[in-house]
């Protein structure tokens, strides 16, 4: 059993709260029980997993699966296991993985991995984990084909962004762009069709066809879509809101026009 918070798998784990050290080792940090569910059900490979003897003999099963994927297993102190996890309260088990399993860390305006076709998410300088987390898991609901980010945004693998998603991060094909831009373009070509919000558009976001392949441009908490992206949208729409609301949070914006994409879908 680690006790000591000076073995070097501990300081290693413990350095991957910072955006920093999750570049530099190219690793990202799981917490809980469910988000390590979600990655043995679809055998994403595991670098490390600690968790407390109290973890251990309640999840004999869960643990089992975990040995089989592995590399490396270890039971931690609960004092131990507290300073790894980023939480207040952990479960009791944390685990490391590698960037590269999902191809987030290789920046490219190509895209290669997220399909252009069906329904695609591309955000522009998303800044809260909790928001981009929710969309990852709206997106996979909803039977998003992918979603693209811009690298200025929050890290895709930042610990609140994993848990705000539930588990679907490993469900749906994201990727990060060096240049939005030329991703949208490229997914034009592809012959996908671009959706932006614009409060002042004349369609409303139900008025379009979300049969075809569609690319939603959603922008940043607080400054919205910047001018050069959303002047690439061949549609732009809006979300009617009653006197006196500015406007809704980019996450419940993604949800309206991903399930009214998904209600055409079926109703066809």
């Amino acid at each position: 059993m680690i006790t000591s918070l000076q073995n070097s798998l501990v300081k290693q784990i413990r350095k991957l709260h910072s955006t920093k050290e999750r570049n530099k080792q190219q690793l990202f940090l799981l917490e809980g029980t469910h988000l390590l569910e979600e990655a043995c059900a679809v055998s994403y490979p595991l670098d490390a997993v600690c968790c407390t003897s109290q973890w251990h003999e309640t999840h004999s099963q869960l643990w089992e699966v975990i040995c089989r994927q592995c590399y490396r297993v270890e039971i931690v102190s609960p004092e131990v296991l507290a300073a790894m996890a980023t939480t207040v309260n952990p479960d009791g088990i944390v685990a490391i993985a590698k960037r590269c399993c999902k191809q987030i860390a290789q920046k490219e305006a190509q895209p290669r991995q997220i399909p252009c076709t069906g329904l695609v998410l591309a955000l522009e300088t998303v800044q809260d984990p909790g928001n981009l987390g929710t969309m990852i898991r709206t997106a996979a609901a909803a039977g998003a084909s992918g979603l693209w980010l811009s690298e200025d945004s929050v890290d895709l693998d930042n610990p609140k962004v994993l848990r705000a998603s539930a588990g679907q991060w490993f469900r749906l094909n994201m990727a990060v762009s060096a240049d939005l831009q030329t991703t949208v373009r490229q997914s034009q070509q592809a012959g996908m069709q671009v959706i932006a919000t614009l409060p002042n558009a004349d369609l409303t976001y139900w008025q379009v066809d979300w049969r075809k392949p569609s690319l939603i441009l959603l922008g940043n908490e607080g400054a919205g879509l910047s001018a050069d992206l959303a002047a690439l949208a061949d549609i732009h729409v809006k979300i009617p809101l009653s006197p006196g609301v500015e406007s809704l949070n980019v996450g419940i914006t993604a949800a309206l026009m991903l399930y009214e994409a998904k209600r055409q879908t079926i109703s066809q």
